[in-house]
């Protein structure tokens, strides 16, 4: 489902920093941390996505205020195209956990999930984060083909284990998440 991108603009009263890229399309991609403002955005595009897990738009926001370090958001014509939200473990210094990733339906297939996870993790390596972790339910086929493809093109290993068991969520209709990792990468195959 290709996702509408009305009221999806962002205002900044100064530009943040940023990386440029093109994608397949043509459009100029721009990378960046997000900003407690970008909170809503993502909100509404995990929303519009019905794909991902909706979290309450508080949550986006303490993301985008205390994780933006770890966070990156990607916008095209003033618009936000994707995201991911991560973070550090604190018993893992070395793991860059991705909480959630998600583009918008126009830019799907373009390469955009890859190259947003491969700017995060340039940013990251600086850091001394050497592997990445995240789960995803056994049915979302899309979400693991685009980690194998990352850890194709870094050259390092895909491991995929068993992570939270169905019985753990009390809403008792969530499918069990996988324990995904990719690393150990080496920081001169980001680019």
């Amino acid at each position: 489902m290709d996702l509408l991108f009305a009221g999806i603009f962002i205002y900044h009263s100064s530009p943040p920093a940023h990386r440029r890229r093109e994608n397949e399309g043509g459009r100029t991609i721009f990378f960046r941390k997000p900003t407690i403002e970008d909170g809503s955005d993502i909100w509404k595009l995990a929303k519009d996505s019905e794909i991902l897990d909706l979290n309450s738009a508080y949550c986006y926001l303490l993301l985008c205020k205390h994780f933006s370090e770890t966070c990156v958001v990607a916008e095209s014509g003033g618009r936000l195209a994707g995201f991911v939200t991560a973070f550090r473990p604190p018993a893992s210094p070395d793991v860059l956990f991705i909480w959630q990733i998600g583009v918008a339906g126009a830019m799907r297939r373009q390469g955009l999930g890859r190259a947003l996870l491969k700017d995060l993790l340039r940013r990251e390596a600086s850091r001394g984060v050497s592997f990445l972790e995240t789960t995803i339910t056994p049915s979302n086929h899309p979400s693991k083909a685009l980690f194998a493809s990352l850890a194709r093109s870094l050259n390092t290993p895909y491991v995929e284990e068993k992570g939270f068991p169905e019985s753990l969520f009390p809403e008792g209709n969530h499918q069990a998440e996988d324990l995904i990792r990719v690393g150990p990468f080496d920081p001169l195959k980001l680019d």
